[in-house]
């Protein structure tokens, strides 16, 4: 008997298979599967291929039970994983859940909690008994999101056009964006050409959210201003919420390692803090749990989700 799970995101998509007992049989990676960023047709095609990579040599029908972790996605999109569930031989359609949940589940077994997550958006979630109560935040990457991957990276590219545009002498946060654009020459022309590309397509900017890190390590004040600006607002995002249990760090942007999450664990100091692990494992888990149940399934969680 086996269980699927995906994790679904702006940037990537994972879909793991386990066993009840949490050994992992099959994974599988692909694009951004976010519908709301891509399109459904795009976010399912992304799903589908994570999907055959992780069900290669296994039999569709062990699978029992499936949750998808989708963010961006609305109750209409559960029909789009119903159809690519079938084409693939599962008769079992998987059970649509926010990336929220999955991110949280990642991160503990506890029904109670909070999860804060910055990927390439950025949102804060309160569980009471393992069912959301309250979300903060998640507001897209036009109107909110605020310390995010986008915003992040937005941010940066912002700082760097600008200096380009007033002849500020070039440092670190300003060689890496015209590296990431793959621009050379004069500072004007360099910032021209930075803005038409993020102009034809602003996933650009999300992608760019690393260097800002890297930008302020290297001692650039611009950067490190805006990690310090990113820190703030998902830790106010997060406290808007919280009440008890652990509060989950989830996300790329804070479960790297790099002066966001630094920035981030220093303002949440006297929490009880953990850190989300394999999310397309957490996935799996709350499917286990479907079948399993609570008891049974917060033994294995570890197993699941890699967490130590």
């Amino acid at each position: 008997m086996l269980v699927a799970g995906v994790d679904a995101g702006g940037t990537s998509t994972r879909v793991a298979v386990h066993t009840l007992s949490g050994a992992r049989a099959g994974y599988g990676t692909a694009g951004g599967g976010n519908p709301a960023a891509h399109g459904d047709a795009a976010a399912a095609a992304a799903i589908a291929s994570a999907l055959r990579q992780a069900m290669g040599g296994l039999d569709p029908s062990s699978v029992t039970a499936s949750v998808a972790g989708v963010a961006g996605s609305d109750g209409s999109f559960a029909a789009v994983l119903r159809q690519v569930w079938a084409e693939h031989g599962l008769a079992h359609a998987p059970r649509l859940v926010s990336d929220v949940d999955v991110a949280y589940a990642a991160g503990t077994p506890a029904p109670s909690g909070t999860v804060l997550l910055a990927g390439t958006g950025a949102a804060a979630a309160r569980f009471t008994g393992r069912a959301v109560e309250a979300v903060a935040d998640g507001l897209g990457w036009l109107l909110g999101d605020e310390g995010g991957g986008f915003w992040l990276g937005r941010a940066g590219v912002r700082a760097a056009v600008h200096a380009l545009d007033g002849g500020t002498p070039p440092g670190p946060l300003v060689d890496l964006v015209s590296r990431h654009f793959g621009v050379t020459g004069p500072p004007r022309r360099r910032a021209d050409r930075i803005v038409r590309q993020a102009q034809a397509d602003r996933m650009t900017l999300a992608a760019a959210a690393p260097l800002i890190g890297q930008a302020a390590a290297l001692g650039d004040p611009a950067a490190a201003r805006i990690v310090q600006a990113a820190a703030a607002r998902l830790v106010a995002t997060v406290s808007r919420l919280h009440r008890e249990g652990p509060i989950v760090l989830a996300g790329s942007v804070l479960t790297s390692e790099g002066a966001v999450r630094d920035a981030v664990m220093k303002l949440l100091r006297g929490h009880r803090v953990s850190t989300a692990r394999d999310t397309a494992g957490a996935a799996c888990w709350l499917a286990a749990l479907d079948l399993a149940g609570q008891d049974a399934a917060t033994t294995t969680h570890p197993r699941f989700t890699g967490a130590t």
